[in-house]
């Protein structure tokens, strides 16, 4: 280990502050868990506060805002799941099967650019687009005789315009996992394929598809980890208290009870119990994934 140490030392002192980030913002954090089992109080710290059992759990499982918040986690996680996963799969096989390369670098760089975005912009943007009196869409839906559509408005087309939204923002830049997966596949199978006569649709069925199976596996799990947690930006910048009865999620839960109301217990609870139900949903996966199609990432 020390011959290692002395002829690879550049390349062990890289690794000095991804564990650095690591140590400070996942392993340090993790002693405030010990808020979720006691009676915080912010001037007496964490130490000060007395300890009070499980007391906090009883009262958020005995919360009916809990459950709703945590249905619409699920709903929202599963059709992103549906509707969100598939669409860089998709863009990275058209963008793979491109033959030209200025178009291809060209449509690469328009599908990143949203991923950089603000969703403080991007809310700004749904609401001047989707907007039912002064929104681009209804403003052009009116011009052609037709009632407007209120997008933000209703629960039901709120979420048709959350999940094309999520689409947008992150479809380009999740081809670049795929697109990384591709350059990997053996480019002597396309050829030997298209000399046996196999279509475009063939070779991609029977080549790309197998040869991104990996790659697929992975993040699916990696999302079904995700399943119970959700981002605060998105729900939180385009949603409204017209759709509160879908928009209210885990993550606007934790900020409006913890933050607003002070209830820190109450929100490091449901952090908690994020992260356990996480990490059950990623071994489930996991074990899933090695039984069905021997892949996993463990």
């Amino acid at each position: 280990m020390t011959v290692y140490l002395r002829r690879y030392w550049q390349l062990y002192a890289l690794l000095v502050l991804p564990l650095a980030y690591f140590l400070v913002f996942k392993y340090g954090p993790m002693y405030g868990i010990q808020i979720a089992f006691k009676d915080f109080n912010f001037f007496q710290g964490i130490n000060g506060s007395e300890w009070i059992g499980l007391e906090a759990f009883k009262e958020v499982f005995g919360m009916r805002d809990f459950y709703i918040t945590l249905r619409n986690t699920l709903m929202l996680n599963g059709l992103d799941l549906l509707v969100s996963f598939p669409a860089p799969l998709l863009l990275a096989i058209m963008l793979y099967e491109l033959k030209s390369i200025w178009f291809k670098k060209l449509s690469q760089t328009i599908l990143y650019i949203p991923h950089f975005i603000s969703w403080v912009i991007i809310g700004g943007i749904v609401s001047q687009v989707f907007g039912t009196q002064s929104g681009m869409v209804n403003n052009f839906i009116a011009g052609l005789g037709f009632g407007e559509i209120p997008f933000l408005l209703d629960k039901h087309y709120w979420l048709f315009t959350y999940l094309i939204v999520g689409v947008w923002q992150s479809a380009g830049w999740g081809t670049i996992i795929y697109l990384a997966a591709l350059t990997g596949i053996n480019k002597e199978l396309f050829e030997a394929a298209e000399v046996d006569g196999a279509g475009r649709l063939k070779r991609i069925w029977h080549i790309t598809v197998p040869g991104l199976k990996p790659t697929i596996i992975t993040l699916l799990i990696i999302n079904l980890g995700h399943m119970i947690s959700i981002g605060f930006e998105r729900p939180f910048n385009i949603g409204n208290t017209a759709v509160r009865e879908y928009a209210d999620v885990l993550s606007t839960f934790v900020y409006r009870v913890g933050l607003q109301s002070g209830q820190y217990t109450i929100a490091t609870v449901v952090g908690l119990f994020q992260a356990v139900v996480g990490l059950v949903f990623v071994l489930g996966a996991n074990y899933a994934s090695k039984k069905l199609t021997d892949e996993s990432i463990l």
